[in-house]
């Protein structure tokens, strides 16, 4: 059984008083452990596509289905437990809370969950040694480059060990030298702690690491490799 399948998926989106079809009839299967990019150009679907994956969004038909569980019809209660429980995102953006140590924002997703405080801490002091941001842990999303950010951002998405981690375009926002080792970061997280990565971008850098590459156009699959 595929870890993740679409199946017919179509996201239609209103527009005044017209209407964008943002993915067309798309049907995929995403195995567990897969290090997976969807590329094409801006308004090719690749966001919208990993949005309702991680149950950010629903399609307007078709269906979606998460180890067996079918999310794409779920409601707002479910849609919400899944991302807390099964899903880790790492955004351009990095978002993280302004006042909160890099620990701290690192440990938010665990907080949520309730996990005890010493295993909060133990995961995440394991996944900065692994991130390379061991001494980091008091310091403040200001006080952080770039690149360092988007590793503890990497960090808060793997500490509550999700089914799959949805990353959107994480490398827009750094240069080429911290990209490829964010990349090279991540690919050792794959390889070594099985864990499932899906990416959405158009960056010729990120689309050369993925072990699959799912090419878009104007919301239909072009290519799979």
């Amino acid at each position: 059984m595929a870890l993740i399948e679409l199946k017919s998926v179509t996201k239609i989106y209103p527009l005044g008083n017209q209407e964008v079809v943002a993915v067309d009839d798309f049907s995929l299967s995403i195995e567990a452990g897969e290090f997976s990019v969807f590329a094409g150009p801006s308004g090719s679907g690749k966001t919208t596509l990993l949005n309702m994956i991680g149950c950010l969004d629903q399609p307007t038909r078709g269906e979606i289905w998460l180890e067996g569980q079918e999310i794409g019809h779920a409601d707002q209660k479910m849609l919400s437990e899944l991302r807390l429980r099964n899903i880790g995102f790492i955004f351009q953006s990095y978002n993280l809370i302004p006042v909160l140590t890099a620990a701290e924002n690192a440990e938010f997703t665990l907080m949520l969950q309730r996990v005890d405080k010493r295993e909060r801490r133990e995961r995440v002091t394991d996944l900065f040694s692994l991130l390379g941001l061991d001494g980091l842990e008091n310091r403040k999303p200001s006080d952080l480059s770039g690149g360092q950010q988007q590793r503890v951002a990497i960090a808060r998405a793997m500490a509550s060990e999700p089914t799959v981690v949805l990353a959107d375009e994480p490398t827009a926002s750094l240069d080429s030298h911290a990209s490829e080792e964010l990349l090279a970061l991540m690919q050792r997280l794959n390889q070594e702690q099985g864990a499932t990565f899906i990416f959405s971008s158009h960056d010729p850098l990120v689309i050369s690491h993925g072990k699959r590459v799912v090419r878009l156009h104007d919301g239909h699959l072009e290519s799979d490799q």
